[in-house]
């Protein structure tokens, strides 16, 4: 980058770091382009998921999940982000225009960054140990920041979360299309995308939340209780792609806190992917007055647990687009 700003390799550290936000499938559907002064996000559309994501709803909230992955990092570097989320009307696939200014880095900014390491995405069983209230009044104010909002569901309200996720995934078993698509991306051995079969446990058919049917899995889930994940919704008060940007912000804010505090995670989507579904979540559980973005489900990890392998990623140079004049 231009002088005073930057160098190259904080700039391709920073981008690193970046490319470690959850993605849905991880397909990992960001490009960057780095300019003189500036950092910009796009939408990679050969990315795209036409059956599980037609509207690219769940692309747009991982691309928003890589844009706050960046802020955090360049945080952590010394440099606060000025971001113009779409800055381009004539081209709606350029999500962000990223400056930066100096800055001195808080405690909190370094340690979110190093959560970015740590974050994994847990698909297994959680314990009952109770998640603190203050722990998710936190979560709840770091998603309000950035223009989402994030609650508790409530007891009532998850028996109608889980009637929408078991017709979600009756909806997708039923589709040749939808399970050839998620065998593709997933199952994977040493790939730089998609989700690896030894990050997702077996089908549990007795949980009350089944999980995607990934191909291939590996993971062990050696719990025996039922799973006790606290569920928590997130919502914007819009539903179009400056809203679903900020979702994705968000989302990354709650994932990262969460990991910071020592909390296990997992975004959860495939409801949301059914339009029917949504529209009932939306009616039944938010009053039709906000839309439904994402749930995440967080809790404590069982201490007998094996750590998670980090997934894979795409190496920054795959990522890059030329650069234009600035």
């Amino acid at each position: 980058m231009d002088r005073g700003l930057p160098d190259d390799n904080t700039v391709k550290a920073v981008l690193a770091l970046a490319g470690r936000a959850p993605s849905v499938h991880n397909v990992q559907p960001w490009r960057w382009r780095v300019a003189g002064r500036s950092i910009h996000l796009y939408l990679d559309q050969e990315r795209a998921l036409p059956v599980t994501d037609p509207d690219r709803r769940d692309l747009i909230l991982s691309c928003g999940a890589a844009l706050h992955h960046l802020s955090v990092a360049f945080a952590a570097t010394g440099w606060a982000t000025v971001v113009h989320r779409l800055p381009n009307p004539d081209d709606p696939d350029h999500l962000a225009a990223v400056t930066l200014v100096s800055h001195r880095p808080t405690d909190q900014e370094i340690d979110m960054s190093a959560a970015i390491g740590q974050r994994r995405t847990d698909r297994r069983r959680f314990t009952s140990w109770p998640v603190p209230p203050g722990y998710l009044g936190l979560l709840t104010e770091r998603a309000l920041a950035l223009g989402a909002m994030v609650r508790p569901v409530t007891d009532g309200e998850r028996d109608r979360l889980v009637v929408a996720v078991r017709a979600a995934a009756r909806a997708h078993a039923a589709d040749p299309d939808y399970r050839f698509e998620l065998a593709v991306w997933s199952g994977r051995h040493g790939s730089l995308d998609g989700v690896p079969a030894r990050s997702t446990p077996r089908p549990r058919p007795g949980d009350e939340l089944p999980a995607r049917t990934f191909a291939g899995p590996e993971l062990a889930d050696p719990a025996q209780e039922p799973d006790h994940a606290e569920l928590l919704m997130l919502g914007t008060s819009s539903d179009d792609r400056m809203s679903r940007l900020r979702a994705g912000e968000a989302m990354s804010a709650v994932l990262l806190t969460a990991a910071n505090i020592g909390l296990a995670s997992c975004a959860l989507t495939e409801p949301l992917e059914i339009p029917e579904q949504r529209e009932k979540i939306r009616s039944q559980m938010l009053n039709g007055t906000s839309y439904p973005q994402a749930f995440i489900r967080v809790g404590w990890a069982p201490t007998s647990n094996e750590p998670l392998a980090e997934t894979p990623r795409r190496p920054v140079e795959d990522l890059l687009v030329p650069s234009e004049v600035d």
